[in-house]
């Protein structure tokens, strides 16, 4: 890396990990940008593009690096296989060993310094074939291994990682939504099933807080977008309905920043939403957040430092694809 670069460098990591973070697309970062902006006053800044477009991927952190898998790829919306690393750090993207089953609309955690993929559509260009299958990977050796799978074959689904178990929630099968709770133990390779959510959804988005995974808004057929908001305790094994979010919303990501939950993009009849919103668990309230510059959904999300970074996704309705990479630092 050349000088100015370690600086640009320099300035991104300190602004992400205490803050925020930005860049524009196919341009280096807006460092006077970020250097203008007013104490106290959020805002958005946009970070490097990756290296594909693409939208209703996945996305998961492991230590500074952020990994979106999958998806539909620009430019003719084929399921990807691909699986890029962005090094939060750096304002760095690299791909890594791709899928070795490429699908779409699938859900994405980390656990032990490795990544999860479950579930997704695995049709070359459609929403067809939805599987149950785990994939880990091991960014140490950079091989993908083939896990135990899941009791149900779904797609548009959502999970969290619960101490040592990963927990996924809804999802669609064969067009219709789910309601299912199903629990794998890292440890044995196994899979159980939970108590049902209360309301059935797919295209939602779920992220864990204290001990609970909270799972956020989507849709279901005939009935269009959800405002509904829930959280699974796993201590109590016991589901809880938490106050309507603002914004009823589909085809959206979630990541817990600084003990809020914040919940970003989705799409619906009038076209892709910007709106943001987080949910403080300790006063049971939802506020607004600064709105989205590229509204999109399909997107993923990952928590770094106090800020959430936004990865990829449809800036319209329907299959459109992103290369851009956006953060927020979110305020206490």
């Amino acid at each position: 890396m050349n000088a100015p670069w370690r600086l640009v460098a320099a300035v991104l990591f300190a602004l992400i990990a205490g803050g925020v973070a930005g860049c524009g697309e196919r341009e280096r970062p807006d460092v006077a940008a970020a250097r203008s902006q007013t104490p106290g006053a959020p805002e958005w800044q946009r970070l490097r593009p990756s290296t594909i477009a693409r939208t209703e991927v996945a996305a998961a952190r492991i230590g500074d690096a952020a990994f979106v898998v999958g998806g539909f790829a620009a430019p003719g919306g084929a399921t990807s296989a691909i699986v890029e690393r962005y090094d939060l750090r750096l304002d760095r993207w690299t791909r890594v060993a791709p899928l070795p089953l490429a699908v779409n609309h699938a859900a994405a955690v980390s656990f032990g310094a490795k990544l999860y993929v479950l579930g997704g559509y695995t049709a070359r260009d459609g929403l067809a074939r939805e599987t149950s299958a785990l994939q880990r990977y091991d960014p140490r050796t950079n091989r993908w291994t083939r896990l135990a799978d899941a009791p149900t074959v779904r797609a548009a689904l959502a999970a969290g990682v619960i101490g040592d178990r990963l927990y996924a929630a809804g999802g669609a099968r064969e067009g219709r939504a789910l309601n299912r709770l199903e629990i794998y133990d890292f440890a044995r390779d196994r899979w159980s099933t939970g108590p049902p959510m209360r309301t059935a959804r797919e295209h939602l988005a779920a992220t864990v807080h204290r001990g609970a995974l909270y799972v956020l808004a989507g849709r279901a057929a005939g009935r269009g977008n959800f405002a509904v908001a829930e959280r699974y305790v796993a201590a109590r094994r016991r589901w809880e309905r938490l106050p309507a979010m603002r914004k009823p919303r589909g085809g959206i990501a979630a990541a817990t920043v600084g003990g809020r939950v914040v919940v970003v993009g989705g799409e619906e009849g009038a076209g892709t939403i910007a709106e943001v919103e987080s949910f403080d668990p300790r006063r049971r309230r939802w506020r607004a957040e600064p709105p989205l510059p590229t509204p999109r959904h399909g997107l993923g999300a990952v928590a770094f430092g106090a800020s959430i970074v936004v990865l990829e996704g449809g800036p319209q309705p329907g299959l459109t694809y992103s290369d851009r990479a956006e953060a927020l630092r979110i305020r206490g």
